[in-house]
């Protein structure tokens, strides 16, 4: 049973009945397709749950409306859906693409990852999307014959290319990854299952990304004006938002504030959905792939948007670089949080006493590089408020982070 009729999927759709199967062989189950086994997995996670009190942008204790990666993960799968659904695509696939992407982040956002990845640079450095892979295959034991959530070959590879192929055909690395190589996390998975680093992953895997550009681009202006880092009037600088200010303001004259900005937000998500669903519309016509396999041979990617509405993406991030994630209030907050997580990491590798129990057994055998993974792991499912509170316990003085 699908999310999607069988006779409304696209031919160029990932075919849950066709899926690569999982590394742990399963029954089939007679009510739920393989995909939605592998949402509903994500969802009853522990990991999924601590994404509730995991910094997006601001941290916790800044206030009760702004995003957690909670709240982000849910709009992303929301927006994910919507596009699966216009492209006659697999909606469960894109969806556990959506509810999993975020798996891997440390608590304090990009902050903790730059701590961790600083800490471990001795070690091959710290990936989000890496630590994904490894919660997912590894890292949540709930199941009594195997480690992780045993997801789907089609989920895996999706998790691992979110960003694209990280290797040439010849296996050589490329994009983001060019420069320090593929994270071994993903280059061990792949010796026990071949995800397949060189190809493009398939269409609802690209279009999963795409919800996430969506997502943090809006809700990161609505937070950012909710913290009165920037207005509406600075927003008029760039383009499209600009002009869907400007056409609210002509239907809506005197409206207040709060109703403005939903507005605002509503339909700049609907104007990108649109614009995307339209533009990998006109790729996927143009070069007609018959399976998802073709899809993933591709020369190029099949989910974009126009010329026209890439270049407002691009206006609208660097705004949001230079008026929010470089703000001086928010840069504070965060150099502060990078620092309770290197202040951690020091004290754990230092102190192996002071790591919980199922974490410490055995870290005394391993060489210097595992033992430092799982201190990274133990660091990277932590919640902000479990952080500040170990942070707390271990030293004399702990930042607020306000």
């Amino acid at each position: 049973m699908t999310s999607n009729a069988a006779s409304l999927r696209a031919p160029y759709a990932c075919d849950p009945s066709q899926s690569r199967g999982r590394f742990h062989p399963e029954a089939a189950s007679r009510s739920r397709s393989p995909f939605r086994r592998d949402c509903d997995r994500i969802i009853h996670s522990t990991a999924f749950r601590r994404l509730k009190h995991k910094t997006q942008v601001f941290v916790f204790d800044e206030g009760d409306h702004y995003r957690t990666r909670l709240t982000h993960t849910l709009e992303v799968a929301q927006i994910a859906r919507a596009l699966a659904r216009a492209l006659g695509l697999d909606e469960d696939l894109a969806e556990a693409l959506a509810l999993a992407h975020d798996l891997g982040h440390p608590p304090f956002g990009h902050a903790g990852e730059r701590a961790l990845d600083a800490c471990l640079a001795a070690f091959g450095g710290f990936d989000h999307n890496a630590q994904t892979l490894r919660v997912v295959t590894a890292l949540e034991r709930r199941y009594p014959t195997f480690d992780g959530l045993n997801l789907c070959w089609e989920t895996l590879e999706g998790l691992v290319k979110h960003n694209g192929p990280l290797t040439d055909r010849a296996g050589n690395p490329c994009g983001r990854y060019r420069v320090h190589g593929v994270p071994e996390t993903i280059r061990d998975y792949c010796r026990l299952q071949d995800l397949q680093l060189w190809s493009f992953p398939s269409v609802e895997a690209q279009v999963a990304a795409f919800a996430d550009d969506i997502a943090y681009s809006a809700h990161d202006i609505d937070d950012g004006l909710r913290a009165e880092l920037f207005s509406l009037d600075d927003l008029a600088a760039v383009p499209l938002p600009g002009a869907i200010v400007s056409r609210i303001r002509a239907s809506f004259p005197g409206l207040e504030a709060a109703r403005l900005v939903h507005e605002f937000i509503r339909r700049l998500i609907g104007l990108l959905i649109e614009d995307l669903v339209a533009e990998t519309a006109r790729r996927l016509a143009a070069q007609a792939p018959r399976s998802a396999d073709d899809v993933r041979q591709a020369a190029a990617p099949v989910a974009a948007f126009s010329p026209a509405i890439a270049e407002v993406e691009r206006a609208i991030k660097a705004f949001l670089e230079r008026r929010m994630y470089r703000h001086e209030r928010v840069m504070r907050v965060m150099d502060e949080a990078a620092g309770v997580v290197r202040d951690l990491f020091g004290r754990y590798d230092a102190h192996a006493a002071d790591l919980p129990p199922e974490w410490r057994d055995g870290l005394a055998g391993l060489d210097p590089p595992a033992r430092a993974r799982r201190i990274a792991d133990f660091i990277a499912g932590m919640t902000d408020r479990y952080a500040l509170a170990e942070h707390a316990r271990l030293f004399d003085s702990t930042p607020e982070l306000r």
